[in-house]
């Protein structure tokens, strides 16, 4: 902050700008890429390294990612294990119903609008390439890959970029309400309003590789320390990286509350 008062107008000015210079560093694209690259090896010494998945169904992954919306990942997985039992094959779900799919999948929350929308995807799946088939995404550069997933209704930037992530073994960053959360705490890049502005400020910034470990391991890290209320700031594995895990009261006296019981 510039501080106001008395003389020594050229010592005020020449400090003034050693803090612009600062601020900019800190809040550099380098810097930033630098911090990320810490907080990913600290948190895969704290949660281990993630595994990509992989998925030689692209069509079957982004179902999956809907079920997931909203849900936790046992309920979405309870969903679609239903889903596919009841409908083995794409042609089936789209032949079927929307009460029957609605049904198969209630267990996984917002069955209604889920069932809507996955009918409604398989049909203009099949109507633009006459197959339900997703793999010519392969081909497609990431970011037209996020774009062409983000044109069906119900799929927003993380959805699509967990695809690409998960199922097509991209090197790109989805953003959730954890990492969101973490990343504006951390202040990494600046506090975004919302996450899709999180997911463009990260774009640039995510080392190279890193963007599965470090997705995962935010998300870890927001449900075991960096809670919405009551972060567990004392205990948090980066909390050398973050201002408020560093200095504020609140962090301390959360941290005295303990550890919790595993990661999250």
């Amino acid at each position: 902050m510039h501080r106001a008062g008395g003389g020594g107008g050229g010592r005020r000015k020449r400090g003034a700008s050693g803090a612009v210079r600062r601020r900019r560093a800190s809040g550099s694209p380098s810097a930033a890429r630098s911090r990320l690259e810490r907080i990913t090896d600290l948190l895969e010494g704290e949660f281990g390294r993630p595994r990509r998945r992989g998925s030689p169904d692209v069509v079957g992954g982004l179902v999956q990612t809907i079920l997931s919306q909203n849900t936790t990942d046992l309920n979405s997985g309870t969903a679609y294990a239903v889903l596919r039992e009841k409908h083995p094959t794409w042609g089936d779900v789209l032949g079927a119903n929307v009460r029957s799919i609605e049904a198969a999948i209630r267990g996984g929350g917002l069955a209604r609008t889920k069932a809507r929308r996955i009918k409604a995807i398989l049909s203009r799946i099949e109507e633009e390439t006459g197959s339900i088939d997703l793999e010519f995404l392969r081909g497609m550069e990431t970011g037209a890959v996020v774009d062409y997933l983000r044109g069906f209704t119900g799929v927003g930037s993380k959805t699509a970029a967990c695809v690409a992530l998960f199922d097509l073994g991209r090197d790109v960053m989805p953003v959730d309400t954890h990492v969101h959360r973490v990343v504006g705490r951390l202040g990494i890049v600046g506090r975004p309003r919302d996450r899709e502005a999180t997911f463009r400020a990260l774009a640039d910034v995510v080392p190279g590789g890193r963007s599965l470990s470090l997705h995962v391991n935010l998300i870890r890290l927001g449900r075991a320390y960096c809670r919405p209320r009551s972060p567990l700031c004392l205990d948090c594995p980066i909390r050398g990286e973050c201002r408020r895990g560093r200095g504020s009261r609140a962090g301390r006296r959360a941290g005295s509350r303990g550890r919790p019981a595993g990661g999250g």
